[in-house]
């Protein structure tokens, strides 16, 4: 009996569902539409983003079979497809790949029905019964997006506050959720909850509304948008340091990896904003100050550096993908050894190494790094990678270089 998946893409308006369709025999039959087709999310893009999608199935698509070898299968057979791995430790296991050159994060939902219908209702209580936590998370991304484009009085102004804020939030190593800081949703709620309160306000009137008003936040205190409903706030089993509700939904936050670190560094970056922006009257403002990239070789005299490697081009990116969802743990543990560290989101690679890599530096402060074991760190986090870890281990090194050393 045949079945569908729809990938469903966060947009707003006409959604591009590209069917992956499965015949009695069980073999795919792909229809993938071509990217200038593709919406993306909040109209908000430019030539780097990447495209987070959602691939939806029926109740016996497994993910670990269907989605992870037969869709994955299909999909590398496409001359669209290229740099395709598996990400399945992850909190929210997904597949990541590229399609004419187009990033995509495409994780799976699978909902309690026989078969999925083309136009689904992300919002419908029947799609949404008894499915398992990770589907949930995974359709909270969806959810959240649309919610957002309804709740905001002028699209336009909330797509550019979110352009200038997405584009700061890069510049100043804020933006990466993997390393602790904001992803695209945290962004969205935080740029719609200004608009919100500030419907008439100019976009750089918004702008430095943003930054004086999370400067100042009371954090743990949630960001909550107006929808027309008190949701009560609902304490979680974990700490929350800047809470930020998703508008779908009375007990969901989005997904948070912000620690102690980025915390402080992300509050830094808020109270740094606010005091250039409160200036942006005057005729000799610079914005090009605002967005001027965080200057980490002047900042840290150290920087831990993270060298991970792998025998070919692909086991490099499922070995990459596999610890840079655990790089929260290695966080934590250079906080509670050193009280501080400051995660570069950039990822580098050694052109000299001869085995394929990715290089991450992350600031350190002075005072304590000679006083750490960075050996005894590397065993510990590399154990627990490997105990989550599915394909062919990748090698994993860290050592403590100094400033000049940086690429």
């Amino acid at each position: 009996m045949p079945w569908e998946i729809a990938i469903l893409l966060f947009t707003s308006l006409p959604l591009l569902i590209s069917q992956l369709q499965v015949d009695a025999e069980n073999t795919f039959k792909v229809a993938v539409s071509s990217p200038s087709d593709l919406f993306y999310s909040f109209q908000v893009h430019n030539s780097e983003s990447d495209i987070d999608a959602l691939c939806v199935g029926p109740c016996f698509a497994t993910i670990e079979e269907d989605f992870f070898i037969v869709l994955r299968n299909i999909l590398a057979s496409r001359p669209e497809v290229s740099d395709i791995h598996c990400v399945k430790g992850a909190k929210v296991p997904l597949m990541r790949f590229k399609f004419d050159g187009i990033s995509i994060d495409l994780p799976y939902a699978r909902l309690k029905v026989i078969s999925i219908p083309e136009d689904v209702d992300v919002f419908n209580p029947f799609f949404l019964k008894n499915i398992d936590d990770k589907s949930w998370k995974s359709l909270s991304g969806v959810r959240a997006n649309r919610r957002i484009l309804q709740l905001v009085p002028n699209v336009e102004i909330f797509q550019a506050v979110l352009r200038c804020v997405k584009l700061w939030a890069k510049k100043r190593g804020v933006y990466g959720n993997l390393l602790g800081f904001f992803g695209g949703v945290h962004l969205a709620v935080l740029s719609a909850f200004i608009c919100q309160r500030h419907p008439t306000a100019s976009l750089s009137a918004l702008f430095f509304i943003f930054f004086k008003t999370f400067a100042f936040w009371p954090w743990p205190t949630p960001v909550v948008l107006q929808d027309g409903v008190a949701w009560p706030f609902i304490p979680t089993d974990k700490v929350l340091w800047m809470p930020i509700q998703l508008p779908c939904s009375p007990y969901q936050f989005c997904h948070s990896n912000i620690v102690r670190s980025t915390f402080f560094k992300i509050k830094s970056e808020f109270m740094r904003g606010h005091m250039l922006t409160k200036d942006m009257l005057r005729p000799e403002f610079d914005w090009n100050i605002l967005f001027e990239p965080f200057p980490y070789p002047r900042k840290y005299e150290k920087f831990v550096k993270i060298f991970l490697s792998a025998s070919d081009k692909d086991e490099l990116g499922d070995w990459v993908g596999c610890v840079k969802s655990r790089f929260r743990c290695l966080i934590i543990k250079l906080e509670e050894l050193l009280g501080f560290c400051d995660p570069n989101p950039t990822e580098y690679a050694d052109v000299d190494a001869s085995e394929p890599n990715a290089v991450f530096y992350w600031g350190l402060p002075p005072a304590m790094t000679d006083m750490i074991n960075i050996g005894h760190v590397e065993v510990e986090f590399l154990k627990s990678t490997n105990n989550v870890y599915q394909g062919p281990t990748g090698k994993l090194k860290l050592s403590i270089v100094q400033a000049d050393q940086l690429p």
